[in-house]
This record gives C-alpha cells, structure tokens and sequence, in this order.
C-alpha cells in the first residue's frame, strides 16, 4: 500500500524483526553464512521501508528469502499486515462511497502486484490471497457490500432513466466484484430481479400509453441499450439472462396484446418498417413466430373474405384481390424475411377465403381476363399485360371451381375471337398456354380447339374467294364465314332473322362450295355474331359504317324508304323486340347517329319513328358503330353456372363408372374416396350420393344384397 509519510510507492511496512532476532524460529540446520545473508536481506527490506526503494534490490532481496525456503514465514507475516491494512469504514454519499470503493480497490490490485511482481513462487499465493483479504474484509461486510450494489443498481437506474453516469466507474466496480467471484451472488441476482420489475412495469404502463409502432420501437431501443451496457460494463455472462429478461417483460408478456392492437392496423396501412421491426422482435421470443402467424393468417382470411363476399365489390374484386396479393406479397418477403411457414400460410389464407363464396371470384376473374385482352384495352404495353396475366394466374390458382371460370371465359374467348375484339393472338395463346401448364391438356382442348377453327376458317375463305372468281356470276359482297365445330364453341340460341336476298344467294352459293369438300356435315348459320361494313351517302359525302348484322339489316331498310316505325322495322328484319330496341338505340341514341328518333330521347319506346339522318357528319372515313351491349342478365348468369353443374354431374356419373368398371366390387367409402382423388372441382358427400343412387337406378351398379353399402358393376 502507498507508505503514508511519501507520495511514492514503497513496499509494504512489515515487520521482520522476529525473523532476525528470533534465531531459534529458524531452522536449526542453517549455516553462519547462510544466516548472514538472510540477515542482509531481511535488512534491504527493512531500509526500504524508511526511503525509497529500487524494486531491483527488492527484488533480488525477496528472491533470497525464498530460495532460503523462508517464503512460508514470509507469506504469513505479509498475510497479516495486509489484513491489518484492509480496513474500509468511510461514512460518504452513494456516488462517493462508489468512487472511494473503486480507489481502494484499484491501489490494493497495484500494490499486490508490485509485492508479487515477478516473484513466481510467490505470485500465485499473494495474489490469491489479496483477493481473498479484500472479499473477506471489505465486500463480504453487508454493509459494505449492501451499499456497492446498491450504488451500482443505483447508477444503472439512473442511466436507465435517460441520465449519464460515469460507466468507467461502473466497468471497474463491476470487474472488481467478478475478480472476486462474488459478481453473480451480490450482484446479477438482485440486478436481474431490478431490472425484471422495471420493465414488467413499463411495458404494462407503455401498452397502454402508446400506439403500436411507438412500443415496437422503444422495445428495440430498450434491447440496444441493455446490449451496450453488457458491452460497457456488464460480465458477458449476463447478456443471455438480461436480454431474455427484457424480452419477456417488454414482449413476451404482451405478444396477444400488441398483434390484436396493432397488426391489422400496421398492415392496412402497409407499415413495412415497423412490420419488420415486428418480426424481428418476435423472432427473438419464445413462441412468438408462431403467435405472429396466426394472427397473420386470421388478418388475410378477414380482409380477403370482405372483398370476396361483399356484393357491392364485385365489380372491383379481382382488382381488389391482385393489389391485395402484392401487398402481401411485400410484405412476406421484405418484413418476413421470406419465411416459408408465413408464405405458405398466406397461401393457405387466400385459399381459404377466395372458396368461402362458390364460382362467382372464377366467374369475375374471367371477366377480369376478358377486359384486359379485348381490343381497346389501352392500359398496358405487352410486357405488362404479361404480368398481369402472371398475377391472375396466382389468383387462379386458389380457386376450386375452375371448370365455372373455363366456361365464362370459353364464352367471353368466343366473343372475342368472332367480332375481333382480341387485342393480341399472342396474348391469347399466352394466356392458353397458361392455364394449360395449370391445369392440363385437358381443361384447354376445347379453348385450343376453338383457335383451330380460326385458323381453318382463315385457309377456307382462301379456296372460298378463289372459287368465287371463278363463278359466271361474281357477287358485289364479300362474304367472310367462321366455321365452328359446335363441341368447342358456347352454345348459342338459335334466331332465325329476315335477310336481304343477296345475303341469301351468298349462303347458298357457300354452302353449296363447303358441303363439296366435307360431305356429311351440317352448316348452322348463326347471325347474333355476324358484322358487316357498308356504304353509305350523306350530305357531306360517302362514309363507311362499321356495324353488327342486325345494324345492317335495320339500316338496308332505308334504302327502299324515308321513315319508318319500330313495329315496321320488327316485321321485316325478324330481329327479337329486346334486341332491336338496343339495336335501333344504338343507330339513334348514340355517338353516332345515322338515324333520327321521333320523339328524341335516349330510350326506345313502342310507337317511336325512325328516319335516316341524311345531315350526319363525322370526321373519320369508316365510322365504327358499336352495338349497345346488353348486359349479362342474372339468368343469363344462373344458366352459365347451371350448364357447369350438367357438366360436373356427367363427369361424377362417368367417374364413378370408371371406378366400378375397374374395381368390380366397392365399398361406399372407398368409392367416395376414389372420386374425391379423381374429381377435380368441389362436391359435397351428398351429391355424389344422389349421382350414385341415379347410376344404380340405371342398372350401371347395384346394391350387394347383403350389405347395403357394398356395390358391385353391372357389366
């Protein structure tokens, strides 16, 4: 320790008289010059103690005392003057009694170590044994050791609490108590229990205060502050219990909590940075990944169930339902650091909510198809119709009726493909290509085969012109025909309408040119698809008019006369009244007015006259004058849908025969089974029970007369 007379540092003030004086002590075996020079030695050290010491003699002196084997002796009485000097009984403030603690501390680790510097056979034991006197007389006194950790929780808190403490003071305190391997009784114990009920504190207090994204990111600035403690001051040891404490108090206990009061509130707002923060803090809780899916996978069914099953929405739906996948989307791979239980979750969410409202999302998602491929569709270039059609088909995917989209969309693709309206073959056969790799050659036949006849068609109106050039009597129209094979294509109602006699010769004359190159087969004109481009004089001069075939038939009427009225026009044209009244409103009514309405308005009525407006102008040489679409009516809606349902229970009847045929004999669970694997659309245990009992009352199967729920084929 300093001496207490100089400011430098002398060696330790101990008495070594007995070892001089009391001969007898030693042993009696030592020689007269072996006692002169221990003499001299224990003399060195007693000069050293009245001035100034050069460590060099000191050293050697002490080297001498123990190669004498005297260091037993002088261990002992080094040992109590040590113990004489460590008395520590100051009366001072928390910070000071810190500081004063610390100064004693720091001079008692330096003046151990110029006793044993370098002295081998003593270092281990003084070392030792200074730690032991210090841990013995100082921090093992309560008193003592009660106001170093609480001066220390003290200053931790204080820190805690936003002020700025001397961490320094705190790093050697702290060193000092695990130096003296009392660190984890005196001290981790209680700070671990402090800090558990400060935070068990503040985060019930905070949930209540403060919204959501605020807690999040004070909970992560609480864990880089106790990380950067550990780093300061801490023990290392203490990381893994602190950090666990503060997760559990600030996180774990209130995991339920923060995802019911947050979490919709982050995702509806597309909060990305604090939805990572969010998983990044529950990843480091017990149980807390799977918490966070759950209720993920709860928010996705919630909010896609309200698009899917609000009426209201339809019109927006699919809209709704793409921008709500990319969004989700996002979020899983950049806040959920692309974990595949919460991907795959979300696709089981979507899976699930999209099916709770049967065939109406398959039959809008083929609307959905059919306004971005139909001719018009303006909003996209190529490459981002591409990517629309790619997100439709992640869509598609979900659905379980997907023979109801096949059947909306085989109908749309007809509308398209015979009035011209596709915007792009290549986005079409893109689109085929699609849902083909999805769901099988089979599901696509009869959308490729309607492609087929397009491009047949094509090579028969070539031979067709050419056999027309050859006629004695060539016709002044040109006649475009379709040729669709009827399994293919939408069943259309047939309508028999009133056409002009050249129309007639012209079908003849075709249908004389293809039944001469495929004998056995049966044309069936079809009109409600049909256009026509006519021409026509005006006052401003010839124009012409892009029209459907029943425009045409309405406007061919004024070329015999002036005026007439709607039931005139019905009687000669053979139009049905509902389709002529959205024809006639269409030639009057719209943009383009090639027909005057007497009275004038926007509607149709019974008893209106209709005259050729001979002042029409218009800017563009062919005008295209489009059809007032009707709108898919309700009925029309329910016979798609009902056609699907005829469709499914042909393909059960044809299943379940398929099946028997193979098996013979089949018990009714093994056979419900077997359909269930092979059936690729949704059907309740009771349908195909009644598509069972209809193929055994039409002998395909029978009952075994002994157990009823065996069946067997009927060859």
């Amino acid at each position: 320790v300093p001496n207490k007379n100089t400011s430098s540092v002398m060696f330790m003030d101990f008495d070594m008289y007995v070892l001089v004086t009391d001969r007898p002590k030693l042993a009696e075996n030592y020689t007269e010059d072996t006692w002169l020079k221990l003499r001299d030695a224990v003399g060195a050290i007693q000069n050293s103690t009245s001035i100034k010491y050069n460590l060099e003699e000191l050293y050697q002196a002490v080297e001498n005392l123990c190669s004498y084997k005297v260091s037993p002796t002088l261990y002992k009485q080094l040992r109590q003057v040590c113990e004489d000097h460590v008395q520590f009984t100051e009366s001072l403030d928390n910070l000071s009694f810190l500081k004063r603690m610390n100064r004693c501390w720091q001079d008692h680790c330096r003046q151990t170590v110029s006793v044993v510097v370098d002295v081998l056979t003593l270092f281990t034991r003084l070392r030792d044994t200074g730690l032991e006197l210090f841990r013995t007389h100082i921090v093992s006194d309560s008193a003592v050791q009660k106001r170093t950790v609480e001066g220390i929780l003290e200053q931790i808190e204080l820190e805690r609490n936003g002020e700025t403490v001397d961490r320094s003071l705190l790093r050697s305190l702290l060193g000092m108590l695990s130096d003296l391997q009392v660190y984890k009784d005196s001290f981790e114990e209680r700070f671990l229990s402090e800090t558990n009920r400060l935070y068990a504190a503040e985060g019930q207090r905070l949930m209540q205060e403060r919204d959501v994204p605020e807690y999040l990111h004070h909970v992560s600035r609480r864990l880089e502050e106790e990380n950067d403690r550990i780093v300061s001051y801490l023990d290392q040891s203490t990381q893994k219990p602190l950090i666990s404490c503060v997760e559990k108090q600030l996180l774990g206990e209130h995991m339920t909590a923060i995802l019911q009061k947050g979490l919709s509130t982050l995702l509806d707002e597309n909060r990305v940075t604090e939805l990572a923060l969010l998983y990044q803090l529950f990843s480091k809780v017990k149980g807390g990944l799977p918490t966070l899916l759950q209720f993920w996978r709860d928010y996705i069914k919630s909010f896609g169930g309200e698009i899917v099953c609000t009426p209201e929405k339809d019109k927006d739906m699919v809209q709704d339902l793409l921008d709500f996948k990319d969004k989700m989307d996002n979020v899983a791979q950049s806040c959920f650091a692309r974990n595949e239980t919460f991907i795959n979750a979300m696709k089981e969410a979507f899976e699930a909510f999209i099916n709770k409202r049967p065939n109406k999302p398959a039959e809008l998602i083929a609307k959905y198809v059919d306004s971005k491929l139909r001719a018009g569709n303006k909003e996209a270039t190529e490459e981002e119709l591409e990517r629309i059609l790619d997100k439709i088909m992640i869509i598609f995917r979900f659905i379980h009726g997907k023979d109801v989209f096949e059947a909306f969309y085989k109908k749309d693709l007809a509308k398209r493909l015979l009035v011209g309206k596709s915007a792009s073959v290549d986005a079409e056969k893109s689109m085929l290509s699609k849902l083909k790799h999805e769901c099988g050659a089979a599901f696509t036949s009869k959308l490729e085969g309607m492609f087929k006849d397009m491009e047949l068609s094509k090579d028969i109106m070539i031979q067709f012109k050419q056999y027309m050039q050859n006629q004695s009597e060539p016709s002044n129209i040109e006649l475009t025909v379709n040729i669709l094979t009827m399994g293919y294509w939408p069943s259309y109602t047939p309508m028999e309408v009133h056409l002009p006699p050249e129309m007639v010769k012209l079908q003849e004359v075709f249908k004389l040119f293809y039944l001469g190159k495929h004998s056995g087969r049966k044309l069936q004109w079809q009109p409600t698809l049909g256009h026509a481009v006519l021409k026509a004089e005006f006052k401003e001069g010839k124009k012409e008019v892009q029209v459907s075939l029943f425009q045409t038939l309405v406007l061919l009427m004024f070329n015999e006369g002036e005026e007439f009225s709607i039931e005139e026009i019905r009687t000669a044209t053979g139009i049905e009244e509902g389709e002529l009244k959205r024809t006639l409103q269409s030639l009057a009514c719209g943009k383009a007015r090639v027909l005057n309405k007497n009275p004038r308005g926007k509607d149709v009525e019974d008893g209106d006259r209709f005259n050729f407006n001979n002042d029409f102008k218009h800017k563009l040489f062919r005008i295209k004058i489009n059809q007032i679409q009707m709108k898919e009516t309700v009925e029309e809606q329910v016979s798609t849908t009902e056609r699907v349902f005829q469709d499914r229970q042909y393909q059960i009847d044809a299943a379940v025969v398929r099946i028997m045929k193979m098996r013979k004999t089949l018990s009714h669970n093994l056979l419900v089974s077997e359909l269930y694997n092979q059936l690729k659309f949704p059907v309740k245990p009771g349908d195909l029970k009644k598509r069972i009992e209809s193929l055994i009352d039409r002998d395909y199967m029978e009952r075994d007369k002994e157990t009823p729920n065996q069946y067997h084929y009927v060859a």
